[in-house]
């Protein structure tokens, strides 16, 4: 078993992910599963791994993800904030490129409290005049 070059944390709404970037050809797993398997759609794959493509190092690491929390899409998102980090950890050089693409800023959108006297955070009941 090797060791992990780097690793690092990402978090999107309530999914929590933590990635292990090690020396290889470009292998990407989460949760056991392999990336494509787990997230089901092709959109979620390449937003998680933007990272990669924008610092031009696919295929040069292998990634291990476990993922928990929240739903796919976030899941997707907390992923491709963990690889940020963990490709800003491994090259500083990489800090540009990834700043500029977005890739190291977490998203701070959640989902908005349900309030008393409605059915869900802004509907309303309907309204009868009479």
């Amino acid at each position: 078993m090797q060791s992990a070059l780097k690793m690092a944390t990402g978090r999107r709404k309530e999914a929590v992910a933590r990635v292990a970037l090690f020396t290889g050809k470009g292998g990407f797993t989460i949760n056991g599963k392999g990336v494509l398997e787990y997230l089901n759609r092709d959109t979620l794959v390449r937003h998680a791994q933007g990272p990669l493509d924008a610092t031009q190092t696919i295929g040069q690491y292998d990634i291990r993800c476990k993922a928990s929390g929240g739903g796919k899409s976030g899941q997707a998102g907390a992923v491709r904030l963990a690889i940020s980090r963990a490709l800003l950890a491994l090259n500083p050089a990489f800090h540009d490129v990834l700043r500029s693409g977005g890739f190291l800023t977490r998203d701070p959108r959640a989902v908005e409290r349900k309030k008393y006297g409605r059915p869900k955070a802004r509907k309303r009941f309907q309204y009868s005049k009479r």
